[in-house]
């Protein structure tokens, strides 16, 4: 459990820089250059995925059950991650009214997944895991958008041949993910 810990507290402190540091990642960004702060950023964030997964993996050998979710759980879980992928998409897409309508579909997104994963999980690890990235992305969507009132950020209204190709390439990527590559990377079939 502990490399799991590590882990979460490295890859989402460095991801809470602009929830609760705004000014000091600002001003490392002025005196060391933004390529020296994308580059720490980048590392510091890969070391803790990495502790993040070899952490869940190792918990999962030896679980501590808190509660055991019902199967239905499951196949809501894996019904509320294809919002979740189509947020993702709608975060690197061309401009959407999805996007609009969302501000931060990256951080709407990983709620979902995370609440998902969240409720379809009873373990100790699973509420580690995925209760930290829940928290972390009601506080960073709650920041982000209080910053873009500040600023007057308004969304770019996009084109709804947009939301066709977001919601596409979300439900496209959801399936592939959800069929074949979940239970090879995790060994948990969602539909299976």
């Amino acid at each position: 459990m502990t490399y799991l810990i590590i882990g979460l507290i490295l890859f989402l402190a460095t991801h809470s820089a602009r929830i609760f540091a705004e000014e000091g990642r600002a001003q490392l960004i002025a005196e060391r250059g933004l390529l020296k702060y994308k580059i720490a950023y980048s590392i510091v964030s890969v070391i803790g995925l990495v502790l993040i997964v070899w952490g869940y993996g190792l918990a999962r050998y030896d679980p501590v059950y808190i509660w055991f979710p019902p199967i239905w759980t499951k196949h809501l879980a894996a019904l509320l991650t294809l919002p979740a992928f189509i947020l993702l998409v709608a975060t690197y897409a061309p401009p959407s009214k999805i996007k609009a309508l969302v501000g931060h579909p990256m951080a709407a997104g990983v709620k979902l997944w995370a609440l998902s994963h969240l409720i379809a999980n009873g373990t100790l690890a699973d509420v580690l895991l995925f209760g930290s990235f829940l928290v972390w992305s009601i506080a960073a969507f709650s920041s982000a958008r209080r910053r873009d009132r500040a600023q007057g950020v308004a969304p770019v209204q996009g084109k709804l041949l947009n939301d066709g190709i977001v919601l596409v390439a979300g439900g496209v990527l959801w399936f592939i993910f959800a069929r074949h590559l979940h239970a090879m990377l995790f060994g948990i079939a969602p539909f299976g």
